[in-house]
């Protein structure tokens, strides 16, 4: 018999609320999702009491969720965001009795081991479905750089969450080496996150204009987006291109260490640059691996179209645990 559970992405800038329908394992609706602002919150449960508002009615007590931070423990706290939730307390203060939480990219993990061939868009590789067998890496541009594994055998699908987001950032080229010595003036330690991500184009922009010697244009993250997606500010054009080109080495070098047949790209970023990727110069940063670029040219790379994967996946996730 099916049921209605509660489910929830929480990432370092919008939490998403959303009621989904689940029966023997398996996701069978999700609807329309409520979208809030973290900064307007000061916490989860005065998100959680909105949503309720929103809904008209009660809320399940049973409750799957995505976060975007390392789970476990007694305490949650968001990598980008100065939320925490104590898992402890949510019977008490929400009424939520039953609760599957997952990594935010691990729900996208749940996401791809479970939704149809015609919910992925081709990028780059032989245009073939995600192979039925082995490991599809995920990885995901947004706020932060979100990364998990799809293990799939003949006896069903194994989601590994990971931090792979914030392995060291590796230079290609002495443009990149330039980069890399800029930023570390700042930051003590440069990931790949301060690169493929959200803010990275920030941080790639400001070190081409030191390194032009030409003055940063845009004081804010929104404008720079806007000029470099315009292509209003040649520099912003630029920066832009060094972050797919980084995001593409990222994504090859995951596949391998990962040992993976398939790639997804996932994230709120990605979907949005999907018509780009075509254009930039992801498919050759993701091939060129050297000795091994017979294999880099054999993985296919898919982009997940699914407006809410990672409402989905905790949805999926959720009634994995408790079917």
């Amino acid at each position: 018999m099916s049921r209605t559970i509660a489910v929830c992405d929480i990432g370092g800038t919008h939490a998403r609320f959303a009621l989904a329908e689940i029966d023997r394992g398996g996701v069978v609706s999700l609807s329309d999702p409520v979208i809030l602002k973290t900064a307007a919150y000061s916490s989860f449960q005065a998100a959680w009491e909105e949503f309720g508002k929103r809904a008209g009615h009660d809320l399940p007590s049973e409750l799957g969720m995505s976060f975007a931070g390392p789970v476990g423990g007694e305490v949650l706290k968001l990598t980008n965001n100065p939320w925490v939730i104590r898992p402890a307390l949510l019977e008490e203060r929400l009424g939520v009795t039953s609760a599957r939480i997952v990594n935010d990219f691990g729900a996208v993990g749940y996401a791809v081991a479970t939704l149809s061939a015609d919910r992925f868009h081709h990028l780059s590789g032989p245009e073939i479905p995600l192979p039925s067998v082995g490991v599809t890496t995920i990885i995901g541009p947004g706020t932060g750089l979100g990364v998990a594994q799809v293990l799939r055998t003949s006896h069903g699908s194994h989601v590994i969450e990971t931090e792979g987001g914030h392995v060291d950032f590796a230079p290609l080229d002495t443009l990149e080496d330039q980069i890399l010595g800029i930023l570390r003036r700042t930051l003590r330690r440069v990931s790949v996150e301060r690169i493929v991500a959200g803010s990275g184009l920030a941080n790639i922009y400001h070190a081409l204009s030191e390194i032009e010697g030409k003055p940063s244009r845009h004081g804010d993250d929104l404008a720079l987006w806007a000029a470099a997606l315009s292509g209003s500010d040649p520099l912003a054009v630029v920066a832009l291109d060094r972050l797919f080109l980084s995001l593409g080495a990222v994504a090859g070098d995951l596949a391998l260490a990962h040992g993976a047949n398939s790639v997804v790209i996932a994230g709120g970023l990605g979907y949005r640059l999907r018509d780009r990727f075509a254009t930039s110069g992801f498919a050759d940063r993701f091939i060129a691996k050297g000795r091994f670029e017979r294999r880099t040219q054999a993985i296919p790379v898919k982009l997940i179209t699914h407006p809410e994967p990672g409402l989905y996946g905790a949805a999926a996730a959720y009634a994995e645990e408790h079917p």
